[in-house]
């Protein structure tokens, strides 16, 4: 198995090397440059996206690395922290393009994937980026940007395909309270939630901003349960999606269904929660019972290095390094520009199903529901992929 150098930040603007032999490009090496949270609010999310471009990295290496016009050449791999600070995204990406990165690949949290957008099109350098839904960035005429990730339009039309397809008419929970955080992509959600529940003849009820970081979500909770609200659509961080569930639980707030996106994607959720954990769905893109070659392979060396099968973003984050590693070997030659055009034209088989891109740099990914049950993640949207049955409604928080 060919090695690979992972470099991360300690502090500042000062870089250590984790791997001693990154000192310098080896000869003959593919530089792949990720910048990651590694510390910070999305921690949890940035280890899940570490864990699929490493072990994508070695099974590529295993494999020869990858054919470059006559060579075959081994991937070597550079990580830097941001410290899920977009100040920080910027800073990384922009000390990767003068180490010889022919391709970025991106972290966790959309506000930090916006801010890596407008690096990789000012260097020049193709980026494939998951874990980040918001659509917007993608209307800005990138030509470098790729994401086979499901995105706003995607979780706003899909919440309620998915809930108009396993709950009866009668049943379905129609009074909703959208909790949005005060960002772009708060505020683009909130937007496409507010129309889609019209269309499908679903009622907001209430709806509040707030600010990243809050610590008392009482209020808005309050306001939601006094308007009867039966769904709560969101977008947490970790930590404010931890708050919101504790602050529900203690005001006695127990709608029948809640999404999350972001919060509960890491196993540190029901590390956190325990059974108040439970019930909560969420929109990864991808798990790991997904039928799509290579999870099984995925599964087990995730089951061996960490002791659970592949985590919900690792599995996209595995196919954004396939996804690169193809367009390199299309190319036939490490030139920014070449691989960014390979890229465009995309046309694959992956962990995460087929990927190809939109002329925006999109990708047609299906949409994935999971839910936390009995403090493990089960995949139960689409059903065609092997869905196990939702369990609606939440049960009371006395009753868990």
């Amino acid at each position: 198995m060919q090695r690979f150098a992972v470099i991360a930040l300690i502090a500042g603007l000062t870089l250590a090397l984790i791997a001693p032999q990154s000192a310098g490009a080896p000869s003959g090496t593919i530089r792949l440059g990720a910048v990651v949270p590694l510390t910070g609010r999305f921690a949890s999310g940035g280890a899940q996206v570490k864990a699929g471009y490493e072990i994508a990295v070695e099974d590529i290496n295993a494999r020869g690395g990858v054919q470059v016009g006559t060579r075959r050449m081994p991937l070597e791999l550079v990580m830097l922290d941001d410290e899920s600070n977009p100040t920080q995204t910027v800073s990384r990406l922009e000390a990767l393009a003068t180490q010889g990165v022919v391709a970025y690949l991106g972290g966790f949290g959309s506000d930090l994937h916006a801010a890596a957008a407008a690096v990789a099109e000012k260097n020049r350098i193709p980026y494939c980026g998951v874990a980040f839904a918001l659509h917007s960035v993608h209307q800005q005429g990138f030509k470098y940007l790729f994401s086979p990730f499901i995105k706003s339009p995607d979780i706003a039309t899909g919440i309620y395909r998915f809930l108009n397809g396993t709950i009866p008419a009668d049943q379905r929970p129609r009074r909703v309270a959208i909790f949005a955080e005060r960002t772009d992509w708060g505020r683009e959600l909130d937007r496409l939630w507010t129309s889609r529940s019209t269309e499908n003849g679903y009622q907001v009820v209430f709806s509040a901003e707030y600010t990243v970081g809050t610590r008392d979500f009482s209020d808005v909770i309050l306001r939601a349960k006094a308007a009867g609200a039966e769904t709560v659509l969101s977008l947490p961080t970790p930590p404010d999606g931890l708050a919101i569930m504790r602050q529900m639980k203690e005001l006695d707030f127990n709608p029948r269904v809640v999404l999350m996106i972001r919060a509960p994607d890491a196993p540190s959720w029901t590390q956190a929660l325990g059974k108040d954990g439970d019930y909560v769905l969420l929109t990864p893109g991808w798990h790991f019972n997904f039928r799509a070659p290579g999870v099984a392979e995925l599964n087990a060396k995730h089951q061996q290095r960490f002791g659970r099968p592949a985590d919900v973003i690792t599995g996209p984050s595995y196919a954004c390094v396939q996804v690169v590693a193809d367009a390199i070997q299309r190319a036939g030659r490490l030139d920014p520009l070449a691989i960014r055009d390979a890229m465009a034209a995309t046309n694959i088989q992956t962990v995460v199903g087929p990927v190809r891109f939109r002329a925006d740099g999109t990708g047609a990914q299906p949409f994935v529901v999971v839910q936390w049950q009995n403090g493990t993640q089960q995949l139960v949207w689409p059903k065609e992929m092997g869905a196990v049955p939702f369990q609606y409604p939440a049960r009371p928080w006395r009753e868990r």
